[in-house]
Order: C-alpha cells, then sequence, then structure tokens
C-alpha cells in the first residue's frame, strides 16, 4: 500500500514552527529510507537471459544519473557486447573483468587454482564495491556459478550481502543459486529454458548472446 505525501502539509510558519517541526523530521526520515533503502535481485535459473537482464536494470539505473558496477566473475578478455557497451556508459557504469574465462570448456587450458584466484580476487573487489557507498547497483555477474563450482565460499557471499552499504542494491546472476541465496534475496526470478536454437545447430549470434 503507498502512501502520499503533500509538501503543503509540512509548510513551515513562523507562528507554529514547534507544532510543524515533528512533521518536518517525519518526513526527512521518510525521504531518507526512500534514498537509502536497498534490495537483494537474483536472476538464475537454466535459461538465457541472467546477465541480459541485469544489463537491462544497468541501462535503466544510468538513464536516472545512478552509479552501477559490474564484476564478472567468469568471464574474462574475450570481447562482450557488454564490454563494449560499457565504454559508452562510462562514468556511470563501470565493469570490472575478473575471471579467467568459463571454467571445464573445451578451450579452457587454465588450472583450477588459476580460476579459483581469480574468483577470491572478484570477491574482494565486490567486498570493497558493495560496503564504499559509491554505488547504487553492483551486479555480481555469474557469481553463482562461481560458487557452485567451489571457486569462492557461500558464506562469504552471505557476508558481503548482509555488510553492503545501506544504499547498495545487489544484483547475483547465474545458473544454480542456493537455496541461501534464495532466501535472503527480495526479488528472484528463475530463466527457464523452454527453446534454444543451438538444439538447431544456430551458433552464439553477435547482439543477442554475446
Amino acid at each position: 500500500m503507498h502512501q502520499t505525501y503533500s509538501y503543503a502539509s509540512l509548510s513551515y510558519s513562523a507562528s507554529n514552527s514547534s507544532n510543524y517541526y515533528p512533521h518536518i523530521l517525519a518526513f526527512k526520515s521518510i525521504i531518507q529510507f526512500i534514498l537509502f533503502v536497498s534490495i537483494v535481485i537474483v536472476y538464475t535459473g537454466n535459461g538465457k537471459g541472467k546477465t541480459t537482464a541485469a544489463l537491462g536494470m544497468a541501462l535503466r539505473a544510468v538513464a536516472y544519473n545512478y552509479k552501477v558496477c559490474m564484476i564478472q566473475f567468469i568471464k574474462g578478455s574475450w570481447k562482450y557486447g557488454e564490454m563494449k557497451s560499457y565504454e559508452r556508459l562510462k562514468p556511470e557504469f563501470e565493469m570490472v573483468i575478473a575471471g579467467k574465462g568459463f571454467v571445464g570448456i573445451i578451450d579452457d587450458d587454465k588450472p583450477i587454482d588459476e580460476h579459483k584466484l581469480a574468483a577470491m580476487n572478484a570477491l574482494k573487489i565486490s567486498r570493497e564495491k558493495v560496503s564504499s557507498g559509491n554505488y547504487d547497483i553492483v551486479i555480481l555477474d555469474e557469481i553463482n556459478y562461481a560458487i557452485k563450482l567451489g571457486l569462492i565460499e557461500e558464506d562469504d557471499v552471505i557476508s558481503m550481502i548482509n555488510n553492503r552499504a545501506k544504499n547498495t542494491s545487489i544484483v547475483l546472476t547465474g545458473n544454480y543459486a542456493s537455496t541461501k541465496l534464495i532466501e535472503i534475496a527480495d526479488l528472484v526470478t528463475e530463466m527457464k529454458e523452454i527453446k534454444h536454437p543451438y538444439k538447431k545447430g544456430i551458433k552464439a549470434i553477435k547482439g543477442i548472446d554475446y
């Protein structure tokens, strides 16, 4: 249920300022709550669109001059489309590519320890970003998958979420979101695959898939 507050009801008068002062304080508290409210969002599931949804949110936030940071836990230096768009959305949108590429795929020639060190560094950076108070939204891309692979500890992620700045919302993407993360999140969306062009032999399409 939404409540409407009128500036007129809080108008100031020198003759009865003592009567209005409590109302002014109450209104100030409401504004502070609106400005500093933050939520935890999870995009998970086996369907396409988790990172895409987070990027759509970032695009919307930047339109309001909000500060957004995306930290990529898995993806490496390969030129994804989001990396190119990030260049156009600076300085409101910041991106940190901390991963070493997808783990265990055919062309992955890196030892698991290297992936683990990269993910732990990404978590360290994330902890600094979410606690700084400098960002309205911090997107932790593929962090759910990093937890599933054992690259980082779930309890460390939960601790980071609980110690975030009060004005910073956090978005966690990736398949295999844990039960604990789903429980503490305010918004959870599961992307479910119904059909996928890959099963027809259609490879990833520039601008749609990357």
